[in-house]
């Protein structure tokens, strides 16, 4: 059962659920307690959102994903959770050359991961995750609570996870967080 929800670009979400992407690149809204982003939750739904993202500021190849979200989008006052995350480190880069060595690894334009990085001061966070497809879909209202520029909503209820099952196999999941484990410093995570 999951409470707690991650809100992000439905594109992004697509990806994640599609397998095409298992890190989440994070700087944190003006809505965020100081403004920066904080892992409060290691599990959580994620949450897609439709406002900010644009059509420039994704990969040529993230198109398709980004029309197929739109298609898929819930009607107005609704909010569709069909994946949940699990948080497997934390890594906080400081340096340009060490986020655009990610690109392979998330749909962001290089436009886009040059100004997040930059944004208010130079770093982003990178989250690999373990995405999992619930067995079913849930909908939940979506409250003017949770509408602005932050990271994290909490539900009305607690949403059941029993018989997801994981959008990536074990192995190629090992093989992404050794890879950044490679291109990155992780910062201590229990």
């Amino acid at each position: 059962m999951l409470r707690h929800a991650l809100k992000e670009w439905a594109v992004i979400c697509r990806a994640l659920a599609e397998g095409r992407q298992a890190i989440l690149l994070r700087k944190g809204g003006i809505a965020e307690a100081g403004g920066a982003f904080q892992v409060e939750h290691t599990r959580f739904w994620l949450l897609p959102t439709y406002v900010h993202q644009q059509r420039d500021e994704v990969k040529p190849e993230a198109l398709p994903l980004l029309e197929q979200a739109e298609v898929e989008r819930p009607p107005e006052g609704t909010l569709r959770l069909d994946h949940f995350a699990e948080v497997a480190g934390i890594y906080q880069v400081h340096d340009l050359v060490s986020v655009l060595k990610l690109s392979d690894l998330h749909l962001w334009s290089e436009t886009t991961a040059q100004a997040r990085f930059r944004y208010r001061w130079p770093g982003l966070f990178v989250l690999p995750v373990r995405v999992y497809r619930a067995a079913s879909a849930a909908e939940v209202p979506d409250a003017p609570a949770d509408a602005g520029c932050k990271s994290w909503v909490e539900l009305d209820r607690e949403l059941p996870t029993e018989g997801a099952v994981p959008v990536l196999g074990e192995e190629a999941f090992r093989d992404l967080l050794k890879t950044l484990d490679r291109r990155l410093d992780p910062i201590a995570f229990a």
